[in-house]
Order: structure tokens, then sequence, then C-alpha cells
């Protein structure tokens, strides 16, 4: 519950640092940044970091005078606005709240339960000679983590492909000229024939690159080359990943567990590995048939499109094919929808959403001097009528240099009070409110949205067993400790085979570009886990009028602002009722029905 609050001050500290890039910046007369009084300069972080220590080792002292129960959590609890530390007196205090549970609230009694819980997973509990190896080995994971995610960056890979013909002229703006020897240049006797080059293009196959490449080159060489290349770099992170899954298993092992996954799940709603792979063990057999009859499509369709009496599919045909189908099949033209998606228009649509949901409005308000990184913030109020403002939401949309590159959102501020001293996308009842023409004015077509949505439907089952292959990947790798380099390959090799159609090409190793295995650990299997709640919840609350005041009046209610402070499993079943989850093996697992129905995955006869 409190995990994202604990790391709080360093958090501002590296997210302030990517915005304000001079370290002898000039002094920004007015507000600070995100409206911060101190983020003025640099500087002012560390004050931030300070100002935050110091209040917090007042309350360290107020703590450790052991007062009651409930002046514990509430001491604890402003801590945690600001700044958790590893200090025994904390711990010794939160294990007295928890024994006085009877003192204390329900919300305050979980509250306690999750201090402890989060203090025992930084070692607190341990012996000074097992803490101080537990701490070298977060350090060492840490470092680990920044050195494979870099890997990806510095190391795209490339490929060079000559003639350029090969590839497309679309795409040739995504790719370097590069020159060699032609080859007529030595069966000519000429000087000025020995001097004829010929031109080719380096393509380097960092992931959006390789996508571009792998869905629009009708060559199959050329794909070949370039998903072979893509999937065998980093190099590196072979051993970079093998040192890190070594030093989460050591770590886990210390910490009385038997496993990393079993360590990371232990407070989760599935509660152990094997509910885990249960769980994806269900929606791998749920979504097979279902895949393999879109393999074979594909495939056909491969032996209609080529004239060849092929043996079967590549991994790099999959982009290229299966972009024809939809092409074929929808008549889509990406730029005509993307003309109805103006930046303005989707913010419009944005607003939509929260006033017919929430009743409330996103206001655009203006900046103050220095409160933002970049002139073109926008800086949002979510108000509402009888609760006043809610919150603020600042949206960096537009790319530029240097930016960093990957869709992301923070926390900049809890949403905790304190004292006073994807469905939408998709829906065209939705769309229709705001996706309208950037010139004319003119609201997106429904037969244009009827494609786009049949386009998403072709081939939901393959995308989605993929995701369950991506999950089981997390799951095997933290289960135990992989004896090398070279059984980490196998353990990627046999799940692909096992739970997909497609071949396994000897030489690669995708994973060590999956950046999700040092960000998640073990816990990828969310994304699926989250993805059948969600299916539940738009099927029982919102299918029928997706832009209820009534049923997001509910969702706000009992789900939306009971955050960490109440059973998730209570909370879902209040909002839904209880097919939404189910238990198995002391563990909870959400029921994959709903999922299952929506993406025509179970016989309709």
């Amino acid at each position: 519950m409190l995990r994202a609050l604990i790391r709080t001050p360093a958090a501002y500290f590296s997210y302030g640092r990517r915005f304000v890039h001079s370290s002898t910046a000039p002094l920004i007369k007015g507000t600070g940044l995100y409206g911060f009084d101190h983020l003025k300069t640099p500087k002012g972080f560390q004050r931030m970091v300070d100002d935050a220590i110091e209040r917090s080792n007042e309350l360290v002292n107020h703590i450790a005078g052991m007062p009651s129960a409930p002046e514990i959590i509430k001491a604890m609890d402003e801590i945690s606005d600001t700044y958790l530390n590893s200090n025994p007196s904390l711990y010794h205090a939160i294990i007295r709240a928890e024994q006085n549970h009877h003192m204390l609230t329900e919300e305050a009694a979980r509250a306690a339960h999750h201090l402890r819980i989060d203090l025992e997973k930084g070692g607190i509990h341990l012996s000074p000679e097992k803490l101080d190896r537990v701490n070298r080995l977060n350090i060492d994971i840490l470092q680990l983590c920044r050195e494979f995610n870099e890997n990806i960056i510095s190391d795209p890979g490339h490929v060079d492909i000559f003639p350029a013909s090969r590839i497309p002229k679309k795409l040739h703006h995504l790719t370097k000229p590069i020159y060699r020897a032609s080859s007529l240049a030595s069966k000519r006797s000429t000087g000025l024939d020995s001097n004829l080059k010929e031109r080719g293009l380096r393509v380097m196959t960092e992931p959006n690159t390789l996508c571009s490449i792998l869905q629009l080159t009708p060559d199959a060489e050329v794909r070949r080359l370039a998903y072979i290349r893509g999937n065998s770099a980093p190099r590196a992170n072979l051993v970079v990943l093998d040192k890190l899954l070594s030093a989460r298993h050591e770590f886990s092992e210390i910490m009385g567990y038997k496993s990393y996954a079993e360590f990371a799940l232990k407070e989760n709603m599935a509660s152990s590995p094997e509910v885990v792979l249960s769980f994806l063990r269900d929606m791998s057999e749920m979504v097979r048939p279902k895949a393999e009859e879109e393999f074979k499509k594909i495939l056909d369709f491969k032996r209609a499109e080529t004239g060849q009496s092929v043996k079967g599919l590549e991994p790099w045909d999959e982009p290229y094919f299966t972009r024809m189908m939809k092409s074929s099949a929808h008549n889509l033209d990406f730029s005509v929808v993307a003309s109805y998606f103006s930046l303005p228009q989707c913010i419009e649509g944005l607003k939509v959403l929260a006033g017919s949901l929430f009743d409330v409005k996103f206001r655009e308000i203006p900046l103050g001097p220095g409160e933002s990184w970049h002139p073109d913030v926008l800086k949002l109020s979510l108000h509402h009528p009888d609760e006043g403002d809610l919150g603020y939401l600042y949206l960096d949309l537009k790319s530029r240099k240097d930016k960093h590159p990957i869709c992301a959102h923070f926390a900049i501020k809890g949403g905790r009070k304190i004292s006073d001293t994807e469905y939408y996308a998709w829906d065209y009842r939705v769309l229709r409110t705001f996706a309208k023409h950037y010139s004319t004015g003119d609201p997106i077509p429904e037969n244009l949205v009827k494609s786009l949505q049949g386009a998403k439907n072709m081939f939901a089952a393959t995308e989605l067993q993929r995701q369950v292959f991506y999950a089981l990947i997390d799951q095997a790798l933290h289960a135990s400790q992989p004896s090398s380099v070279e059984d980490t390959i196998s353990i990627v090799a046999d799940l692909k085979r096992e739970h997909t159609s497609w071949k396994h090409v000897e030489g690669t190793h995708w994973h060590t570009r999956f950046s999700h295995l040092v960000t998640y650990g073990a816990g990828y299997y969310s994304y699926l886990y989250a993805k059948c709640f969600a299916a539940t919840i738009w099927k029982k609350m919102f299918q029928e009028d997706p832009l209820s005041l009534a049923a997001g009046s509910a969702l706000r209610s009992k789900f939306l602002q009971h955050g960490g402070a109440k059973d998730p499993t209570i909370i879902l079943n209040d909002l839904v009722g209880n097919r939404v989850v189910r238990n198995q093996n002391g563990g909870i697992i959400p029921g994959i029905t709903s999922l299952g129905e929506e993406m025509k995955l179970f016989d309709e006869s």
C-alpha cells in the first residue's frame, strides 16, 4: 500500500532532475516546479528532502515514545507522506500497534499490517549480518536493473541492407545511408568504373523501427535479417539478467522464501506463484483454440499471397501478413483515422468522460511562472461542483528532442487527505462525443469506428496468447535460479513451443530486451489479471450505457475512493458481485469468462 510513498523524496529528485537540466539554472520568480515553492532551482530538490527528513525525525521521536496504537498509526501515516525510514523504533512501534488492533479502526489495522510488511520487505527484522547482505544485494539489484535498461538503449542492434531498394521508400527516414564497392566495379577495367559504389541502408533494430520494418517490408529476407538481429541484441544482457536473477534469488532466500516469485507475490491478491501459474494456464487453454485458428488463417493468406507451396510460418511473417489482412478486410487508412483525433479533441474526450461518469469538470488553468518544465505543458484542474478541486493534472504530450520516449505517468503528490495544520477508446457512443475532424468538425463516421473495431479484434487471440507467454516467462525466470545463460534461453524457448504456435529461432534471445523483467519481477501477469477484472466491470456496469453517471458514481464510491484502505476482494465483490473473483489454493484470481466472451474465444454454436 505504501511502497510507492516510501520512495517519495528520491522520486521527486529523480523526476525533477529529468526536467531541470542545468545545475546553474537561474532563480525562478513566482512559484516553483509543480507548484512547490522550494523547486525554483535544482538545489530545491535537496531542500525538499531535508525538510521531509527533519519533519520525519520529529515523528520518529514521537513514535519511539510508544504512544497509543491510533497515535502510532496516525504518525506513521504522516511519515508515509514524505519519508519512511528503516528505523527499528518504528518497526517495534508498528508491531505494538498491530498487536493492539482492538484499539484501531478496520482501516487503521489494515494500514498497520501493511506498514509492518513493507518494513519487513526491506529486511528490518533480520539479524545485522543478514540485513547487511540484503542491503548490498538491493544495491546490486538496482545497478543491474539500470544496466539492463541502459544496454537496451545503447545496443539496439543493426542490420545493413543492400541495395537500398529492398526497403520501401516510406521507411527510408528510419534508416541511415551506407555505401560499399559496387559488384560491377570489379568486372570493369576503367578507373571511373572502379569508383562505383552501391548504396544501401543501415537499419537500427530498436523496437519501434523493427516493428515498422517487419510490418511494411515485402522482402522476406530483409524481414528475417531484421528479426534475428533485433531479437539477439543486446547480447550483454544475457549475463546481466543471469546476475540479476541470481541476486534476486539469494535475496529471497535470506528473506525466508523459496524463490523471488514467492517473495514478490506473498501479499498480493494471488498470494503465490502456484496461483498465478494456475491463472496463466487457464488463460493459455482458453485462448489456444482461437489462436491456432488465427495461425492457420495467416498461413493460408501467406500461401495465397506468395503463390508458393510454403511449409509454414516464420516469426517474421506475422507482423507483415496480419497487417495486410487487416487492411484488406477493413480498408483502413490510418491517416484518415488520425484526422479525427487531434490533441485538442482527445483532451475534450477526457473532459466528456470525467463529466459524464463522475460529474466533474476538467478545466485548463494557467501555469504560474516556473511551475512547469516546458511551455508545451498543460495544467488541468479536476473540479467537483460540491467537493471543489479534487486535484491537478500536468500533461506533456508533444514529442521533442531529448524527451523520454516512453509513454508514462508519475504521481507528483499523493491523494491522501492531510490535516489542516480502455474500453472507452473503442466505443462509438463515446467517440462520437469528441472525435471530430480537425478541419471540418464532422464527427467520426460510425462505419470507420466499426472498421477500427474489426481490425482490433482480428488476431486478438494471438496477441492475448503472446501476453500469456510473456507472463509465463516472467514467472518461470523468477520461480527458481536458472543455472546458466543457456538455461534461461532454453526456458524461454520451451515456453514458446508449449504455449504458442510460433517457432523459436535459434540464436535469438528476445527476453534480453524485455525491460518488464527488471521493472516488474514476477509481476507481469498483473496486466492480464487487470484485463480480466476490467472486462467483467465493463460488461456488468458500462456495456449498456458507457456514459452512465450512476455507474460512474458507483465506480468512484465503491472502488476508486478506497485506494489501499480496504481489501480488494471486498471492493470488487461490492462493485460487481462475486463473479469477478474466485478463490483458488489460498489466493484470489479473476474470473476469465467475461474476457473470453468479449474476445469471442468460446464456441457460439
